[in-house]
C-alpha cells in the first residue's frame, strides 16, 4: 500500500482542492407578473397594464407552500420625501442618498397559509425556536381565500420569529428588511408618492378608497384584507407595497433621518447610544387613507403591539 502522506499539501494543492464559494443567492429562475401605471388624460387617470418578467427564487416552505423571493438590483435613491411632496411630513426627511447591494424581497407580504406552513415546524438537531408562534393569529381568517390573505395580528418580535426559523432551516440570512431596503423596493425607481404614479386608484391597491390623493378617484372602501396578487405589482414585481397590511422593518423609529445611515442597513442603536421602544411599520393597509400608503410615509408601534392591519414581508441578503 501507498505510504501516508507526512507532509502539508502545498498551497497550489490546498487552493486548488478547496470547496468553491457559495453563490450570494440561491439558484434563480424567471416568471412573469402583471403590473401596472398610471397615466392621466386631463382631469381622468387611466391605469395601464402590462408586465413584467422578474429572476428570483421560490423557497419551499410546506406541501403546495412555497415563498417567492424577487431580487431586487443593486443601486442608488433619493430616500424620504420632498417638503412639496402633497402630506408630507417632517418624519419623512430630510431626502437622502442612499446606496444599497443586491438583496432578495418577498413578492407578497407573508400569508397565512406561509405563516401556518413555518409555525408548525418542529425543531430539527441544531435549530432553536425563540418563541412561539399561534397557527392562526390573523382577524380574516374564516373566508374560503383567507390562506392567500396576508397574515395579520403579528407582532415584530412574531415577524423576527419566523424569520429567524427561516435562516435557521435554510441556511439564508433570512431577516425583515430595513427601512432603507423597503422603500427602495417600493419605489422600484420611481421618485413619485407611489411606485404607480402620482397618487393612488381603486384599481391598483387596497385602501379606503372613499379618500382621495391628488385628485385621484374615490371608490369602494372593502373593510378587508384582501389575497395577495389581487392588485398589479410594481415595476420590480413586487405587490401590495401600498396597502393591505402594514409591514413590520427591522429599524428603531427616529423623528428625522438626520444621521440616518446611507448604506440600507437598519437604523438601531449601538453602544452606548439610547435605543427607540418604536420599531418602523410602512406601506399602510385596507384601512388606511391613500396619503398613509405612499412610498415615503413612516408609522411606528411597540414591537409587542398586534392588530388587524400590521403583517410583513421578509428580505433575504447576500452570504458573506
Amino acid at each position: 500500500p501507498a505510504p501516508a502522506l507526512t507532509t502539508a499539501p502545498t498551497t497550489a494543492t490546498a487552493t486548488a482542492t478547496a470547496p468553491p464559494k457559495p453563490p450570494p443567492f440561491p439558484l434563480l429562475t424567471t416568471w412573469a407578473v402583471p403590473t401596472a401605471g398610471l397615466l392621466r388624460k386631463g382631469e381622468t387617470w387611466h391605469v395601464q397594464h402590462g408586465r413584467v418578467e422578474v429572476r428570483g427564487h421560490r423557497e419551499p416552505l410546506a406541501a403546495g407552500v412555497d415563498l417567492p423571493m424577487i431580487q431586487i438590483p443593486a443601486g442608488r435613491f433619493l430616500m424620504g420625501s420632498p417638503s412639496e411632496e402633497e402630506e408630507h411630513s417632517t418624519f419623512e426627511g430630510p431626502q437622502h442618498e442612499v446606496s444599497l447591494e443586491s438583496f432578495l424581497m418577498g413578492q407578497t407580504p407573508i400569508t397565512q397559509a406561509q405563516w401556518q406552513a413555518v409555525a408548525e415546524w418542529r425543531e430539527r438537531p441544531g435549530e432553536r425556536w425563540g418563541r412561539q408562534l399561534k397557527l392562526n393569529p390573523s382577524h380574516f381568517a374564516d373566508q374560503a381565500d383567507s390562506p392567500q390573505r396576508p397574515v395579520e395580528q403579528v407582532s415584530w418580535q412574531d415577524a423576527m420569529e419566523f424569520c429567524s426559523r427561516l435562516s435557521q432551516r435554510t441556511g439564508r440570512r433570512y431577516t425583515l428588511p430595513s427601512e432603507a431596503q423597503w422603500e427602495y423596493a417600493c419605489r422600484a425607481g420611481s421618485t413619485t408618492p407611489f411606485a404607480f404614479g402620482e397618487t393612488l386608484t381603486p384599481e391598483l391597491a387596497n385602501y379606503n378608497a372613499r379618500f382621495t390623493y391628488a385628485n385621484g378617484p374615490k371608490g369602494v372602501y372593502l373593510g378587508h384584507t384582501t389575497p395577495v396578487g389581487t392588485f398589479p405589482a410594481n415595476a420590480w414585481g413586487l405587490v401590495d407595497m401600498h396597502g393591505n397590511v402594514w409591514e413590520w422593518c427591522l429599524d428603531e423609529w427616529r423623528d428625522t433621518y438626520v444621521g440616518a445611515p446611507v448604506d440600507g442597513s437598519a437604523w438601531v442603536a449601538g453602544a452606548g447610544e439610547s435605543r427607540s421602544t418604536a420599531r418602523l411599520l410602512r406601506g399602510g393597509s385596507w384601512v388606511s387613507d391613500p396619503h398613509n400608503c405612499r412610498s415615503a410615509y413612516r408609522n411606528r408601534d411597540h414591537p409587542d403591539n398586534l392588530n388587524q392591519g400590521r403583517g410583513f414581508r421578509v428580505c433575504c441578503l447576500p452570504q458573506d
